[in-house]
């Protein structure tokens, strides 16, 4: 890739890495700072892109996966957690097979 095209990454990841808030204004200064051209537009969309973002945490947790919580850790936590947690599928088996019933119209495609 071409610098211009890192710079205002490297940027951002040097403002979070000082706990500076990420702004266009100051990815813009930075890029400016090592004389790399960075068009407004692209820090601007970066900036936005990671407002509200803990970007050390994303760093870290790169490989983690989702952010969904693991099937089985409501069940061990008491009785009526799991209980509710058993419902929840069955409503969605329900809502399934009214969907599959709607696509069954007796005709198909290549009919």
């Amino acid at each position: 890739m071409a610098t211009v095209e890192l710079a205002p990454t490297y940027a951002a990841l040097i403002l979070a890495d000082d706990g500076i808030e990420i702004t266009s204004d100051k990815i813009v200064s930075l890029t400016s700072a090592a004389n790399v051209d960075v068009e407004p537009i692209w820090a601007s969309l970066l900036a936005k892109a990671l407002e509200g973002k803990d970007v050390k945490d994303l760093l870290l947790n790169v490989g983690a996966g989702g952010g969904a919580p693991a099937v089985g850790a409501p069940a061990a936590s008491g009785g009526a957690p799991a209980a509710a947690a058993e419902e929840a599928p069955k409503e969605e088996e329900k809502k399934e097979e009214k969907e599959e019933s709607d696509d069954d119209m007796g005709f198909g495609l290549f009919d």
